[in-house]
């Protein structure tokens, strides 16, 4: 089977990386995670980034600042034609970027985030990075900004996918080819892996109906010392505090269990993590999570109970993240 052009320097990079058990998987979950009998509006976005003009290679990139920002450039028709054909991949959740002189002003200002995680991390110069539920990729290229050799997002939205080809048609090889993104859920990773220096998950525990095995399934993709960055929801008190939402938690139909971070703490050290610390945690405000014009559905502040804004509309504590950070022992 030919191998299409938008996956070639993923194969590229898993062979350099010395991926192969992956590598032999790569068709089967590139083919289930693109499949347009499964995802209807796929050959839309698909279509959409195949219409981006052809750029200069002349051109401005920076990885290393809040906004990801490619400064091309565009004629006035162009840059018309380009807001219209990236407003077919929305709604942009994570971000900011600044495409061609185009600023996507997404729901998160992720950036804000980044902020609040990268002063603690080991540094990411030279280390393989996977980043898991990562969306669009916003926060891999930052990584790559940060001189990480290799970043592998994983996620398994098709949208997000082609929003991450899009800025990748930006990007070109500014990044040194460095980053990727395959369309799939944590559960598609090889068991024991063992090879990623760092890997996170920021933004999917509280999705998964089993947050143990979670854990598990991202210790087990670190090699032996790696570092794990861990950011969920969260609920005040003490090592025994474990909120189990009804139906619905500030509106998500599937968030499942929000620990104290005391309680997150004591659930890496029984799946076998070292050095679990706390960095950071903090509650989710409306300026850091809103509808905007790139994406324009409902959003935290609607979410909120409006007579207070320290509960959410079924009655929980406000969303609060908190950041964790621990090690795979050596």
């Amino acid at each position: 089977m030919p191998i299409a052009p938008e996956h070639r320097d993923l194969y590229q990079a898993f062979l350099d990386q010395g991926l192969d058990a992956w590598l032999a998987r790569l068709p089967d979950q590139l083919a289930r995670g693109l499949d347009r009998q499964r995802f209807g509006d796929l050959p839309a976005w698909e279509k959409a980034v195949a219409k981006l003009p052809a750029l200069p290679g002349d051109r401005q990139v920076r990885l290393d600042a809040d906004t990801v920002s490619v400064e091309v450039d565009l004629t006035d028709g162009q840059r018309r034609q380009v807001e219209n054909l990236l407003g077919k991949l929305a709604p942009w959740r994570k971000g900011p970027y600044r495409l061609g002189g185009i600023a996507i002003d997404t729901e998160w200002r992720s950036d804000w985030k980044w902020q609040r995680v990268a002063p603690h991390l080991a540094p990411l110069a030279g280390r393989r990075v996977l980043d898991v539920g990562g969306g669009n990729g916003y926060h891999a290229w930052r990584m790559a900004g940060h001189g990480a050799e290799f970043v592998l997002v994983i996620d398994p939205s098709p949208r997000f996918f082609w929003q991450f080809r899009a800025v990748r048609h930006f990007v070109g090889d500014a990044d040194g080819g460095r980053t990727h993104f395959l369309p799939v859920g944590i559960e598609e990773v090889p068991e024991a892996l063992g090879v990623f220096d760092t890997v996170f998950s920021m933004g999917v525990l509280y999705h998964r109906p089993s947050p143990l095995e979670h854990i598990q399934q991202l210790r087990e993709a670190l090699r032996p010392g790696g570092e794990l960055v861990l950011e969920t929801l969260v609920v005040a008190g003490d090592e025994t505090t474990v909120l189990l939402p009804g139906e619905r938690y500030a509106a998500m139909p599937n968030v499942y269990f929000l620990p104290s971070s005391a309680a997150l703490c004591q659930w890496l050290e029984r799946c076998g993590l070292t050095n679990v610390r706390v960095v950071d945690e903090a509650v989710t405000t409306t300026d850091e999570q809103r509808a905007t014009a790139w994406m324009s559905f409902q959003s935290l502040a609607d979410f909120l109970d409006p007579a207070d804004s320290t509960r959410t509309r079924e009655g929980h504590p406000a969303p609060r993240r908190a950041v964790v950070l621990a090690n795979r022992p050596v």
